[in-house]
Formats: structure tokens, sequence, C-alpha cells
């Protein structure tokens, strides 16, 4: 059956107010999904852009417009933009099953593989080729967050309005130690604010001119759903009892004061509070899984970042070495590796589950508020602030990476992180070489990080004869 007679058999019938989700085979849908889910490298940017060219240019079952639409609701929640954009449009395909399908197909691959790595890591970290490569994968790690910073400037700072924004959050976090979700939420309101008197930040995604080939299934034959409160309720008791299962379990099974309800609890709360995409909740897991709760160290979120980056799915998966480590190290009664094990996929539980749930409890709404000049306007201002908190991220970790040791220094209101150890020669001169491939050269994330891990091999090579 093609693709044009599915638009038409699977069109809403407006009469009795009901819809056949099927527009694409689920079957059909799904393989394409998996198949993107395999080509997810290079953080969210290469993420999209795969999404953009199979859903929107090859199959054409998406419109530019609409997929706009999606991408610009998905960067307004928390969590990984990239996932739950997969999420939105695996629901305007095939409905709920759909999005189980899309979002839970995203995940999968890079989840097993930084499961794998993490072992990796854990089990060979000391030995003296393993160290070498990290060392440069954490150098190319400070390029390619750069790199994020002007690529997110370019898209959310045209205005002077907005510059403003993103170097205001920037001072707050990295001079103050402001709390990232107060950033964020002051950057939406300022957003709202700008939006009133500034009408080119608030017109609306949809309304703007986009190029494309037409879409083989038209935007009124799209899965939709009336946002009733009895829907609502529903999915918000089924989403928040899964979400806090396992978490539960956990403290009666081994205990309310373990590991594992800590990051269950942190993580879930991060779930909540990290807008921005996956650098910009970087910057407020490294400062609490390092400096609150000890879990790892400040250069080991440097490495989880570089092994990250090297899998294909959300960048945010980095939380699952992350806890990984963490549990490794404080077991309590369990094996290590038990205790990691469950560690890693408790995280990704908690982390994704609230990625489902935003989806399929707001994207109802958001199709009735397309057009709204709100949305966009708190929107923009999130997204000028996102680039002043990934600004901090590169200098958290240009300092975690280049420089032997580091202090806090705090006076008055002032919080300031500062080296004082001896800057880490080898790693500079790599960061230079991930700086001149990345920004002269051009070079993919994959193939940067590839070289530089070189690098660092060929350097402690070097060092040893």
């Amino acid at each position: 059956m093609g693709v044009c007679r599915l638009v038409t058999d699977g069109a809403p019938d407006r009469r009795k107010g009901r819809h056949t989700p099927d527009l694409i085979p689920l079957r059909q849908a799904t393989k394409t999904w998996f198949a993107i889910s395999l080509q997810t490298f290079g953080g969210p940017a290469g993420q999209i852009a795969v999404m953009q060219r199979i859903l929107v240019d090859e199959k054409r079952w998406v419109g530019q417009r609409r997929f706009l639409f999606a991408l610009s609701y998905c960067t307004l929640l928390p969590g990984p933009e990239a996932q739950q954009l997969a999420t939105y449009i695996g629901w305007l395909l095939n409905g709920v099953r759909g999005a189980l399908v899309a979002g839970t197909l995203f995940v999968l691959p890079g989840a097993v593989a930084i499961l794998v790595l993490s072992g990796i890591y854990v089990g060979y970290r000391d030995a003296p080729v393993i160290e070498a490569l990290f060392l440069g994968l954490a150098a190319a790690v400070l390029a390619i967050v750069v790199q994020a910073v002007i690529t997110v400037s370019r898209r959310g700072l045209g205005h002077p309005a907005l510059i403003a924004v993103a170097a205001a959050s920037f001072v707050a976090l990295t001079f103050f130690g402001v709390p990232f979700p107060a950033v964020v939420l002051a950057a939406g309101v300022v957003g709202w604010l700008l939006g009133r008197h500034l009408p080119a930040l608030r017109g609306p995604m949809a309304e703007r001119p986009v190029d494309g080939t037409a879409p083989l299934i038209s935007d009124s034959a799209l899965h939709t759903e009336r946002p009733t409160l009895r829907r609502s309720g529903s999915i918000l008791a089924v989403g928040l009892t899964l979400w806090a299962a396992p978490v539960a379990a956990f403290a009666v099974v081994i205990g309310p004061d373990s590991v594992f309800v800590d990051q269950g609890l942190f993580f879930s709360g991060a779930a909540l509070v990290t807008f921005g995409g996956a650098y910009a909740v970087l910057a407020y897991v490294a400062q609490q899984a390092v400096q609150v709760y000890g879990w790892l160290a400040p250069g080991e979120m440097v490495r989880g970042l570089a092994l990250a980056e090297t899998t294909p799915g959300p960048l945010i998966m980095v939380v699952q070495f992350v806890a990984f480590l963490g549990a490794y190290r404080d077991p309590g009664d369990l094996n290590p590796w038990v205790a990691a094990v469950l560690a890693s996929l408790l995280t990704t539980w908690v982390t994704f589950v609230p990625c489902f749930l935003f989806i399929l409890l707001g994207a109802p709404f958001a199709e009735r508020l397309r057009h709204s000049h709100t949305l966009t306007a708190a929107l923009t201002g999130i997204t000028a602030a996102v680039v002043g908190v990934i600004a901090n991220l590169a200098v958290y970790f240009a300092l975690h990476t280049l420089f032997a040791d580091t202090a806090r220094i705090t006076r008055g209101p002032l919080d300031l992180e500062v080296p004082i150890g001896g800057i880490q020669w080898a790693t500079a001169a790599v960061a230079v070489l991930a700086a001149f491939l990345t920004f002269v050269r051009g070079w993919s994330v994959l193939r940067t990080l590839g070289a530089c891990a070189l690098a660092g091999v060929l350097v402690y090579a070097l060092g040893a004869g």
C-alpha cells in the first residue's frame, strides 16, 4: 500500500471525532526509526539533520513547517530535544504507538554502547594506552563544545537584546554561581517580555517561509487528539507511576540511603529543569555530580562526554556513564559491577520516561498553539540563555582539561572557579589540533575525535620513548 493511499485511508474522520493514526504502516515506520537511530552521531545538530534528511527530504512524511514547529516545541521542553522531536513525529505519524517506538529506538543503540564503554573505562582506565586515548578525546571535546556555542549563537542571537541575555546568563553562571534552573526561568520571562515589544522575536515558526518539497502527508491528515482533562489525567497517572516505580523499588529493597535512590531522585529532578539540550544539561549535571555527590572527578565528566560523542543517540546518555561510575564506587552490599549496571539502567529510565510524558501529554496542546506568539517569544529567550550556558560549560571543561588543578573562590556574591595548577601542555597541543580540524578543515565530530584519540596515543608513545 503506497503512502498516497495511506494519506486518504488514515485521515481523521471529523464527523465522528475519530482518526486512524497509522498514516504510515507501523512496521515501515519502525524500520525507518531504527535506521535513523544508527545514524544519530554528532550531537543534537547532527541528529536533527538526519531526521530532516530522511523524514522531510527523502520520504516526505512530514512537511518542513511542521517539522520546524515540532523542533521549536521540543527545544522549549527540558531534556534532549532531538529524542523528543523523534517522539513527537512518531506521534504525528502513528499515534502513541509511534511515539513509543520512535523515542525508544532513538535511545536504544546509544544506551547499549555507553553501557559497554563505561565498563571498558572502569576496567581498563589505568592502562596507559586507554589514558592516552582519553587525553585525546577530552581535548577534542573542547573544540566540539566551542563549536556548539557558535552554532547555537548563529541560530538564537539574531538581535542585540538576545546577545545581552546570553551574556548575562554566562556571567550569572560563571562568576556568581546562579542555579541553572533559575537562569533558564529568568530567560523565558525575559524572552516573553521582549516579545511584547519586539515583533521580530515572536513570529511563529510555522509562519516563516521555508524551502522544501510538499509532503506526501498533508498537515490535516497527521495524527491529532483533543486535549481533554480525562486524557491528560490518564497519561499523567500512568507516566508518573512508571517514572517513580523503579526508584521506589530500590528504596524498599536496598534502602532509602543507597546511591540508587540518590541517583534516581537527582536525575529525575534534572529531567525537569535541564532546558536547552544536552550541552546545557551537562553544565548542571557536572556541577552536581562532581561537586555535590562526588560520583566522579571533573576530568571524568569530560571523558564521559567524549564517549557519548562517539556513540549514536542523545549526548545526554553521558548521565549513564556518571551513574555507572558513581554506583561502582559506592555499591553498598552489591557487587560493584552489578550495582553499576543497575544504576546505569535506572538513570536511563528516569531520564527518558519524562521525555515521553512531556510529548504525549503536551503534543495535543502544542498542536493547538502552533501559531502562539507567547510560546515563540519564551522559546527565543531560553535559546539565547542556552548560548551562555554552553559557553559556561566550555569554560568548565577547559579548566579541568587543560590545567592540573582548580580552586573555587567565594567572596560575597562572587563564586568563581580558577586554575591553580600548571597547564598540561600535551593536552593543550591536542586541543589546538582539534580546533584546527574543526574550524579550519571542517572535519566532522567523529573524524575529529578519531584523529585526536590517535594524537593522544602518539603523545603517550613519544613520552614513553
